[in-house]
């Protein structure tokens, strides 16, 4: 899958690995073998970026968390929200309506 990506450069972090990884646990060995994969992939990928958990991360997406007590964002959304408005990154690879009511594109919705 990375290979296909052409010229795009990717960026992620370990709290996105983290959620597929637990996501995909209970889900067969298929299922659970494919995530390694990926990760292991975009780990060796030098065209992706996966910016590591710290504490300051945590922290800054659970201030963000507690301001958005009216939306369903989970912490990994908060902490992807965060680490996108840090790199000045405004297009993100998902379904999820929570990154456009953020302003952000979410290019799989379009």
């Amino acid at each position: 899958m990375v290979a296909r990506l052409g010229n795009f450069r990717g960026v992620t972090s370990e709290m996105v690995l983290t959620e597929l990884l637990n996501a995909l646990c209970s889900r067969g060995e298929f299922l659970r073998k494919s995530a390694i994969r990926l990760t292991h992939d975009l780990r060796n990928d030098s065209k992706t970026i996966i910016i590591p958990q710290t504490s300051e991360q945590f922290q800054q997406a659970f201030d963000f968390y507690q301001r958005r007590l009216d939306k369903g964002y989970s912490l990994t959304d908060c902490a992807s929200m965060q680490i996108m408005r840090q790199l000045e990154i405004s297009e993100i690879l998902t379904f999820d309506k929570h990154f456009q009511q953020e302003g952000f594109s979410a290019l799989l919705r379009e």
